[in-house]
């Protein structure tokens, strides 16, 4: 018997090229159509997305405009520690997580909850007004959102406190306490989001094969067990995913609408990272300060997202890469 080793084959004994090598460019020359339609996007990310990654480094120099950037003095971790030691620091930090810890909590389980109730609804009438209504808060502009909760949220003439009168409590000044910031800018921000969020996930339970069902339902499986053991399977994958991509930006949150919700009774309370960089690093036009900020948030991000992906290989979920 022969037992000797051979090596695999060369494609091309002139370039060196392995099959595996090979293949992939004969796929790419036979499928050229598709890598110019992918070019425009790559293009994109080149020049919108990695190419202003070239300013970082004003968040290691006392950044003039006059000198450049290239022609600024280097300043180190000054800007950093700068930050560290500064006395928002720990105030923007604590409300920037928290305001997305209780979104993760709150927030991201309930566009799963109402993707797996709205499959079970079998009045296609019913299911797409449903749709509708849920999915028009996504396309509602901040600016109008914001100026609605100011109208039903009035201490004198919001709906909210209007009812609250009716049943003998005290109207609530919800935008002049600090306390009640973080409950209406959540809840808030899941009646916008949850319709919306909820589509990739129905999509996901398209792939549920019916026999599944029919088998479970002939084993005497009533509709919360199918549910548990049948679609939540099938759509865990995606949910894996869509948790790994949020935990990639858990430190960043969309500042404009905590900006139009800020005032100065609730400072406390809705002073974040990305307001914080706007109003020192556009306001006050402390750029390389506001830029050292803006990398510490986004190492955070980078972090939590490599951790999140780690945590979902060992427990043999899906994972991005």
């Amino acid at each position: 018997m022969n037992t000797k080793l051979e090596r695999p084959p060369l494609a091309n004994p002139e370039r060196g090229l392995r099959p595996n090598t090979a293949s992939l460019w004969l796929r790419i020359i036979r499928n050229w159509q598709l890598y110019v339609l992918l070019l425009p996007l790559l293009l994109h990310f080149a020049v919108f997305q990695y190419a202003p990654m070239y300013g970082l480094q004003i968040a290691f120099k006392d950044f003039r405009a006059a000198d450049g950037i290239w022609g600024s003095a280097w300043a180190g971790f000054e800007h950093f520690e700068r930050f560290f030691q500064s006395y928002q620091f720990w105030n923007t930090l604590k409300n920037t997580m928290l305001l997305n810890l209780y979104d993760l909590i709150f927030g991201f389980p309930i566009a799963v909850i109402f993707a797996l109730m709205l499959n079970q609804v079998t009045q296609l009438r019913f299911k797409k007004w449903v749709q509708t209504v849920t999915y028009a808060p996504h396309f509602i502009s901040t600016v109008v959102l914001v100026g609605m909760l100011f109208i039903f949220l009035n201490p004198r003439t919001g709906m909210a406190n209007n009812i609250i009168a009716f049943f003998g409590g005290e109207r609530i000044n919800f935008f002049g306490e600090a306390g009640w910031f973080k409950s209406v800018y959540i809840i808030s921000e899941i009646w916008q989001t949850m319709g919306w969020s909820a589509i990739i996930y129905l999509a996901a339970l398209t792939a549920v094969d019916p026999q599944l069902h029919e088998a479970a339902i002939m084993d005497g499986a009533n509709k919360f067990q199918r549910v548990r053991h049948i679609d939540v399977p099938t759509i865990m994958p995606v949910i894996m995913i869509m948790l790994i991509l949020k935990m990639g930006h858990f430190a960043s949150i969309g500042f404009a609408k905590v900006l139009l919700m800020q005032n100065s009774l609730n400072i406390d309370s809705s002073e974040v990272i990305q307001t914080y960089v706007y109003k020192t690093g556009l306001v006050g036009a402390q750029y390389s300060y506001s830029a050292a900020i803006g990398l510490f948030d986004n190492l955070i991000n980078f972090t939590l997202l490599i951790l999140t992906n780690q945590l979902a290989k060992k427990m043999k979920q899906q994972s991005l890469f």
